[in-house]
C-alpha cells in the first residue's frame, strides 16, 4: 500500500504519487470510470504496454487505483479509481485551468510577435 517513509514536505508527498506524466494522464481518463486495460493503453496514447502496466501497479501500490481481474478468456482486467484517486479530481481541475490559460496566452503572445 502507502509507503510509510513519504518525504515530510506535502508537495513532495504529492509530486511522489502523481509527478510522473503517464499517472496524470491515467488519472485524468479513469476519472470518467472504470477502463479496462486496453482501453487505457488507447486512450493514454503513445504510452508502452510496459510503461503502462508499470504505472498502473505503482498507483495501485499507492491505493490510487483498484485492479480487477475477472477469470474468462481471454482475461479481462479494468481498472477503478479509489476514493483517494477521486480526492485528486480537483487538482487535475486546477492543471486544466492552468493549461488552458497558458496555452491563450502563448499564442497570444506567438501572434503579436509576428
Amino acid at each position: 500500500m502507502v509507503e510509510n517513509n513519504l518525504p515530510a514536505c506535502p508537495v513532495e508527498v504529492t509530486l511522489q504519487l502523481i509527478g510522473d506524466r503517464w499517472k496524470v494522464i491515467i488519472l485524468r481518463d479513469l476519472m470518467d470510470g472504470t477502463k479496462r486495460f486496453g482501453e487505457l493503453k488507447k486512450s493514454v496514447g503513445s504510452i508502452t504496454q510496459k510503461v503502462l502496466t508499470s504505472n498502473l501497479r505503482a498507483m495501485e501500490e499507492s491505493a490510487l487505483l483498484t485492479r480487477k481481474v475477472y477469470a474468462e478468456v481471454p482475461p479481462r482486467v479494468e481498472y477503478t479509481l479509489t476514493e483517494v484517486g477521486y480526492s485528486l479530481k480537483p487538482i487535475l481541475d486546477v492543471m486544466y485551468d492552468w493549461g488552458t490559460t497558458y496555452k491563450n496566452n502563448a499564442e497570444i503572445t506567438k501572434r503579436a510577435q509576428v
